[in-house]
């Protein structure tokens, strides 16, 4: 049976990837988890793929930008966000090839073909993807979602920053909000929904007594959803992101009722053009233009060889006023 990187990973109790860099000749890692790698190696009989090891030894200069759904993007203006900064923030030589997971056959991974690879996920269901990259020596950065592979992990809690966002609707004085959830199954949706929570339960009230409507972080989901919670006894909408925020003002608008005299809402993301040009939504700022530059200079330091920490690297949210939110505090 031959042996694999995994299996020494197993036995010594480190990540896939530290292994694979200790084999490859990395000095830079920790001497304590090098001697027991390289001694684990030794005992357990590991031959290394000569063919692959030869491949990587020439670079590809190609750097694998992945989203969990390619095709079908939650917002293409956060697409749009990512990729500009990751092209920003890469070296002139390097290209990016920008895929989506759930296009990828199982097991067609190359070290030869990528010299790093960034991922920006949304699902479980990435993890097998994420296992495979690191399985193959790639070094990998994976934002937005927290995992829990050993890899270097950019993210914003955003929780907190949802938590935020409810605690300054009922700072104001509203208590009666509809909320706009997102897509049940992202990570990012399930977040922010605990986030809500926490904060009515900090303030004693009841999470159950809320009107929620699913969207799917589309302006036409939150319009949709800005018409049902209309027929509710509320005062103010908190919307999961500012595309479904802006669908809902135009609910709002079309009732004949007018921005935060009738009706308060908040938003989450900070989509600024749309934010300073439409109107004037108070937010939450989950940068992840800055979070893809900061996974993409990460992501160049393990290729270079120059940082050995892995581990949860967060950036802060930050809540935005704007003028969408009504105090009615008597």
């Amino acid at each position: 049976m031959t042996v694999t990187i995994k299996d020494i990973a197993k036995e010594v109790g480190v990540s896939y990837s530290t292994v694979s860099r200790v084999l490859n000749g990395n000095l830079g890692i920790n001497s304590k988890h090098s001697n027991k790698i390289l001694d684990a190696a030794k005992r357990l009989g590991y031959t290394p793929n000569l063919n692959a090891v030869n491949l990587k030894l020439a670079k590809s200069h190609t750097i694998g930008l992945y989203f969990s759904n390619i095709s079908n993007m939650s917002s293409p203006f956060i697409l749009h966000d990512i990729v500009k900064s990751v092209y920003n923030a890469i070296d002139n030589s390097y290209n990016v090839v920008v895929k989506g997971i759930d296009r990828h056959k199982p097991n067609t991974l190359s070290s030869a073909k990528y010299d790093g690879i960034l991922i920006l996920s949304q699902k479980p269901e990435d993890d097998e993807f994420i296992e495979e990259a690191i399985t193959k020596g790639i070094p990998v950065v994976v934002f937005n979602r927290a995992v829990y592979h050993n890899v270097t992990n950019i993210l914003t809690d955003e929780a907190k920053g949802e938590q935020d966002a409810m605690e300054y609707l009922i700072q104001n004085g509203h208590t009666k909000i509809g909320i706009i959830e997102g897509i049940p199954t992202l990570a990012s949706t399930r977040a922010r929904h605990r986030g809500w929570r926490q904060a009515f339960e900090n303030h004693h009230l009841k999470p159950e007594s809320v009107p929620i409507v699913t969207g799917d972080y589309r302006i036409m989901s939150g319009y949709q959803a800005g018409k049902i919670l209309l027929k509710e006894d509320i005062t103010a909408i908190l919307s999961f992101n500012d595309e479904m925020a802006f669908g809902a003002a135009n609910a709002i608008q079309e009732a004949g009722l007018k921005i935060p005299d009738d009706i308060s809402i908040i938003g989450f993301d900070n989509v600024s053009w749309m934010c300073d040009t439409i109107f004037p939504l108070t937010t939450i700022e989950r940068n992840m233009g800055e979070l893809a530059k900061k996974a993409t200079e990460m992501l160049f330091k393990l290729i270079d060889n120059k940082e050995n920490e892995i581990g949860k690297i967060y950036l802060d949210n930050k809540l935005i006023i704007r003028k969408s939110v009504k105090n009615i505090i008597l």
